[in-house]
């Protein structure tokens, strides 16, 4: 092999390992594709180019990486790729409902027996206890069962 091959390896390799730890951390394949290709490249360099000239790529590609991982897991790079927002968000609890019982609300749907009912400005998914409540009869909210809203017609 002579010297374009093994430096090819070796760029290639490098780009790969770039690729690895500034692009798409976390992949792993990318880089060991690239570490294979490093290794590669240095073993054709000793084999191929003589000891003297295998060092001098060895200590040059380990030199190399070095400065990328340096350079990559520096604090300011990890932060753009990394998951750095809280979530404060919260999941509505079922034991504090926000529809009490005694709400009342216009059915915008047909309850049979399931159906879309509109309290103040919140659009809501209830059900009945079995009985037909036509689109924009006046319903009342019976309570929350198995985190399903029962209601029932008001007369």
């Amino acid at each position: 092999m002579d010297w374009l091959t093994v430096a090819l390896l070796l760029l290639f390799g490098l780009a790969f390992l770039v690729a690895e730890v500034i692009f798409i951390p976390g992949t792993t394949v990318v880089g060991l594709v690239g570490f294979g290709l490093l290794v590669a490249g240095i073993w054709f360099g000793y084999r191929d180019l003589g000891s003297t000239t295998g060092h001098v790529l060895l200590s040059g590609s380990a030199v190399a990486v070095g400065l990328l991982v340096y350079l990559g897991l520096r604090p300011k790079n990890i932060n753009r790729v990394a998951l750095t927002q809280v979530n404060h968000a919260r999941v509505h609890d079922v034991r504090h409902p926000d529809v009490p019982p005694g709400t009342t609300g216009r059915a915008l749907s047909a309850l049979r027996p399931a159906g879309t009912v509109l309290f103040d400005d919140d659009r809501r998914e209830v059900t009945t206890r079995g009985e037909f409540v036509p689109a924009g009869a006046t319903v009342r909210v019976l309570g929350i069962e198995q985190n399903r809203i029962v209601v029932e017609s008001v007369a």
